[in-house]
Protein backbone atom coordinates (compact mmCIF):
# COMPACT_ATOMS: atom_id res chain seq x y z
CA UNK A 1 0.00 0.00 0.00
CA UNK A 2 1.33 3.46 -1.02
CA UNK A 3 1.41 6.27 1.35
CA UNK A 4 -1.30 8.25 -1.23
CA UNK A 5 -3.77 5.05 -0.51
CA UNK A 6 -2.85 4.62 3.16
CA UNK A 7 -3.37 8.44 3.71
CA UNK A 8 -7.10 7.73 2.55
CA UNK A 9 -7.83 4.55 4.70
CA UNK A 10 -9.62 4.85 7.99
CA UNK A 11 -9.85 1.09 9.49
CA UNK A 12 -12.84 0.14 11.62
CA UNK A 13 -12.78 0.36 14.88
CA UNK A 14 -14.26 -2.71 15.68
CA UNK A 15 -13.14 -5.02 12.56
CA UNK A 16 -9.99 -2.67 11.65
CA UNK A 17 -8.10 -2.93 14.61
CA UNK A 18 -6.35 -5.48 16.49
CA UNK A 19 -6.62 -6.22 20.01
CA UNK A 20 -3.69 -5.95 21.36
CA UNK A 21 0.00 -8.40 20.62
CA UNK A 22 -0.31 -9.25 24.57
CA UNK A 23 -3.95 -9.69 25.01
CA UNK A 24 -5.44 -10.74 27.07
CA UNK A 25 -2.26 -8.89 29.63
CA UNK A 26 -2.30 -6.10 27.70
CA UNK A 27 -5.16 -4.63 25.58
CA UNK A 28 -6.48 -1.74 22.96
CA UNK A 29 -9.47 -0.07 24.20
CA UNK A 30 -11.35 1.93 21.81
CA UNK A 31 -12.73 4.91 23.88
CA UNK A 32 -16.78 5.73 22.40
CA UNK A 33 -17.94 7.85 25.97
CA UNK A 34 -16.07 9.74 28.16
CA UNK A 35 -16.43 10.92 32.00
CA UNK A 36 -17.72 14.06 30.49
CA UNK A 37 -20.67 13.26 28.58
CA UNK A 38 -24.27 13.30 29.17
CA UNK A 39 -25.12 11.48 25.47
CA UNK A 40 -24.39 8.15 25.00
CA UNK A 41 -22.11 7.82 22.31
CA UNK A 42 -21.41 4.64 20.52
CA UNK A 43 -20.01 3.24 16.95
CA UNK A 44 -21.81 2.67 14.15
CA UNK A 45 -21.60 -0.73 12.75
CA UNK A 46 -21.71 -0.16 9.35
CA UNK A 47 -19.66 2.99 9.39
CA UNK A 48 -16.97 2.69 11.88
CA UNK A 49 -17.53 6.34 12.84
CA UNK A 50 -18.73 7.68 16.52
CA UNK A 51 -22.65 8.32 15.84
CA UNK A 52 -25.34 10.04 18.75
CA UNK A 53 -26.89 6.42 20.59
CA UNK A 54 -29.24 9.06 22.68
CA UNK A 55 -29.04 11.56 25.25
CA UNK A 56 -28.91 10.49 28.66
CA UNK A 57 -32.32 10.37 30.87
CA UNK A 58 -30.37 10.81 33.78
CA UNK A 59 -27.84 13.15 35.28
CA UNK A 60 -25.69 9.73 36.16
CA UNK A 61 -22.49 10.71 34.24
CA UNK A 62 -19.70 7.79 33.52
CA UNK A 63 -17.17 6.90 35.94
CA UNK A 64 -14.92 6.21 33.33
CA UNK A 65 -13.53 6.07 29.67
CA UNK A 66 -15.91 3.83 28.57
CA UNK A 67 -15.27 1.70 24.92
CA UNK A 68 -14.84 -1.92 23.73
CA UNK A 69 -12.01 -3.73 22.99
CA UNK A 70 -11.22 -4.41 19.10
CA UNK A 71 -12.11 -7.82 17.59
CA UNK A 72 -14.02 -8.72 20.50
CA UNK A 73 -17.49 -9.88 20.34
CA UNK A 74 -20.18 -11.28 23.46
CA UNK A 75 -21.18 -14.75 21.67
CA UNK A 76 -21.81 -18.52 23.18
CA UNK A 77 -18.32 -18.26 25.19
CA UNK A 78 -18.58 -15.15 26.36
CA UNK A 79 -21.94 -16.32 28.03
CA UNK A 80 -20.84 -19.43 29.31
CA UNK A 81 -18.59 -17.96 32.17
CA UNK A 82 -22.01 -15.61 33.17
CA UNK A 83 -24.30 -17.75 35.24
CA UNK A 84 -27.61 -16.62 34.64
CA UNK A 85 -27.03 -15.39 31.23
CA UNK A 86 -29.05 -16.63 27.86
CA UNK A 87 -26.95 -15.18 25.43
CA UNK A 88 -24.27 -13.13 24.66
CA UNK A 89 -25.50 -9.44 23.89
CA UNK A 90 -24.24 -9.32 20.39
CA UNK A 91 -21.47 -6.78 20.62
CA UNK A 92 -17.81 -6.15 20.99
CA UNK A 93 -16.73 -6.47 24.63
CA UNK A 94 -16.75 -3.11 26.76
CA UNK A 95 -14.16 -1.91 28.31
CA UNK A 96 -14.15 0.54 31.51
CA UNK A 97 -10.78 3.01 31.79
CA UNK A 98 -9.65 4.31 34.90
CA UNK A 99 -6.79 7.56 33.89
CA UNK A 100 -5.81 9.76 36.61
CA UNK A 101 -5.21 12.82 33.73
CA UNK A 102 -8.88 13.73 32.28
CA UNK A 103 -9.27 12.80 28.86
CA UNK A 104 -11.73 14.50 27.61
CA UNK A 105 -11.97 13.29 23.88
CA UNK A 106 -13.49 10.30 22.49
CA UNK A 107 -12.08 8.10 19.26
CA UNK A 108 -9.07 7.77 21.22
CA UNK A 109 -7.08 4.36 21.06
CA UNK A 110 -5.29 3.50 24.71
CA UNK A 111 -3.50 0.74 25.63
CA UNK A 112 -4.73 -0.62 29.01
CA UNK A 113 -3.75 -3.41 31.32
CA UNK A 114 -7.30 -4.84 33.04
CA UNK A 115 -7.28 -5.44 36.48
CA UNK A 116 -11.41 -7.53 36.33
CA UNK A 117 -14.46 -7.15 35.58
CA UNK A 118 -18.22 -6.42 36.16
CA UNK A 119 -20.53 -9.93 35.42
CA UNK A 120 -23.38 -8.31 33.85
CA UNK A 121 -26.81 -9.32 32.70
CA UNK A 122 -28.98 -7.07 30.73
CA UNK A 123 -32.29 -8.56 29.74
CA UNK A 124 -30.72 -12.14 30.22
CA UNK A 125 -27.70 -10.82 27.43
CA UNK A 126 -24.42 -11.47 29.19
CA UNK A 127 -23.04 -7.73 29.50
CA UNK A 128 -19.65 -8.18 31.08
CA UNK A 129 -17.71 -4.80 32.07
CA UNK A 130 -14.34 -5.16 31.67
CA UNK A 131 -12.12 -2.75 34.55
CA UNK A 132 -8.40 -1.39 33.51
CA UNK A 133 -5.89 0.95 33.85
CA UNK A 134 -4.44 3.43 31.42
CA UNK A 135 -0.92 1.92 30.90
CA UNK A 136 1.80 4.58 32.02
CA UNK A 137 -0.58 6.13 34.18
CA UNK A 138 1.35 7.67 37.23
CA UNK A 139 -0.89 6.62 39.49
CA UNK A 140 -3.11 4.08 38.18
CA UNK A 141 -0.87 2.16 36.27
CA UNK A 142 0.86 0.01 38.52
CA UNK A 143 -2.48 -1.87 39.08
CA UNK A 144 -2.55 -5.23 39.15
CA UNK A 145 -5.96 -6.37 40.64
CA UNK A 146 -9.07 -5.15 41.12
CA UNK A 147 -8.14 -5.05 45.16
CA UNK A 148 -5.96 -2.07 43.92
CA UNK A 149 -9.14 -0.06 43.00
CA UNK A 150 -10.89 1.95 45.66
CA UNK A 151 -14.46 0.65 46.44
CA UNK A 152 -16.15 3.97 45.97
CA UNK A 153 -15.04 3.77 42.36
CA UNK A 154 -16.01 0.33 41.82
CA UNK A 155 -19.51 1.54 43.57
CA UNK A 156 -19.99 4.20 40.78
CA UNK A 157 -19.03 2.26 38.40
CA UNK A 158 -21.79 -0.51 39.31
CA UNK A 159 -24.54 2.36 39.96
CA UNK A 160 -23.39 3.79 36.70
CA UNK A 161 -24.62 0.92 34.88
CA UNK A 162 -27.15 -0.16 37.07
CA UNK A 163 -29.60 2.87 36.73
CA UNK A 164 -28.11 4.71 33.36
CA UNK A 165 -31.31 3.74 31.52
CA UNK A 166 -33.66 3.43 34.75
CA UNK A 167 -36.76 5.22 33.80
CA UNK A 168 -38.81 6.63 36.82
CA UNK A 169 -41.50 3.94 37.58
CA UNK A 170 -39.99 0.94 35.39
CA UNK A 171 -38.27 -1.89 36.59
CA UNK A 172 -34.81 -2.05 35.20
CA UNK A 173 -33.92 -6.06 34.28
CA UNK A 174 -30.19 -5.38 34.53
CA UNK A 175 -28.10 -6.95 37.43
CA UNK A 176 -24.47 -6.77 38.34
CA UNK A 177 -23.97 -10.47 39.86
CA UNK A 178 -20.50 -10.16 41.21
CA UNK A 179 -16.88 -8.26 40.74
CA UNK A 180 -13.91 -10.15 39.32
CA UNK A 181 -10.57 -10.11 39.30
CA UNK A 182 -7.81 -9.97 36.92
CA UNK A 183 -7.73 -14.00 36.18
CA UNK A 184 -11.53 -14.01 35.26
CA UNK A 185 -11.07 -11.00 32.91
CA UNK A 186 -8.49 -12.50 31.19
CA UNK A 187 -10.81 -15.75 30.16
CA UNK A 188 -13.82 -13.29 29.11
CA UNK A 189 -11.30 -11.90 27.18
CA UNK A 190 -10.18 -14.69 25.56
CA UNK A 191 -13.57 -16.07 25.16
CA UNK A 192 -15.02 -12.44 23.12
CA UNK A 193 -11.70 -13.02 20.82
CA UNK A 194 -12.80 -16.79 20.40
CA UNK A 195 -16.25 -15.59 20.04
CA UNK A 196 -15.51 -12.86 17.35
CA UNK A 197 -13.46 -15.47 15.30
CA UNK A 198 -16.41 -17.63 15.06
CA UNK A 199 -19.08 -15.33 14.27
CA UNK A 200 -16.61 -12.68 11.85
CA UNK A 201 -13.45 -15.26 11.09
CA UNK A 202 -10.29 -13.56 9.74
CA UNK A 203 -12.32 -11.40 6.70
CA UNK A 204 -12.97 -8.90 8.98
CA UNK A 205 -9.87 -7.33 8.02
CA UNK A 206 -6.48 -7.93 7.27
CA UNK A 207 -4.77 -4.86 8.71
CA UNK A 208 -2.63 -5.18 11.58
CA UNK A 209 -1.36 -1.52 13.22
Amino acid sequence: MTHAQFHHFRPHPWHGLPAGPQAPERVSAYIEITPFDLVKYEVDKASGYLRVDRPQRTSSQPPSLYGFIPRTYCGTRVCGLSEGSQRGDGDPLDICVISERPIARAEVLLTVRPVGGLQMIDHGEADDKIVAVLEGDLIWGAAQTIAEIPAILLERLQHYFLTYKLVPGQQEAVAIRRVYDRDHAARVIVAAQEDYLEQFGNEASSTEL
